[in-house]
């Protein structure tokens, strides 16, 4: 889970659970408490940002500060973070990463805890 801005600012979490609603909200009320400006948050439509308990929370998010954008459906050229997960599947991975969970999890970090400098994405 994370968010990722075009200037390469990313906040990201690695977890071994599946996503959900109640998940999805704890992420974006954390995020809100970093908010220093207006701020619209780009998603897509899976189920957990549809719910009704996300719809729930707009209001208080958009008093806060924030705002759901969502992306039209099956548009994963446009996702960034969808973008992010293209390169780290398919340019930046490493061969060790496929020797087992561990090794696959491991790979993922050393991406995202360095990216923004070491690796890069030009959204132009």
């Amino acid at each position: 889970m994370g968010f990722l801005s075009r200037k390469q600012k990313l906040q990201a979490w690695t977890f071994e659970a599946s996503v959900n609603s109640d998940g999805v909200i704890a992420w974006i009320d954390a995020f809100c408490k970093t908010l220093t400006k207006r701020t619209v948050l780009v998603i897509d439509h899976a189920p957990f940002h549809t719910s009704h308990a996300v719809e729930d929370k707009r209001a208080e998010w958009k008093a806060r500060g924030l705002e759901l954008f969502f992306l039209p459906s099956y548009s994963p050229q446009v996702h960034i973070l969808e973008i992010l997960w293209r390169f780290m599947k398919y340019a930046w991975i490493e061969f060790d990463a496929y020797k087992g969970w561990k090794y696959y999890v491991e790979y993922i970090e050393e991406i995202i805890i360095p990216y923004g400098t070491k690796y890069v994405i030009n959204f132009g």
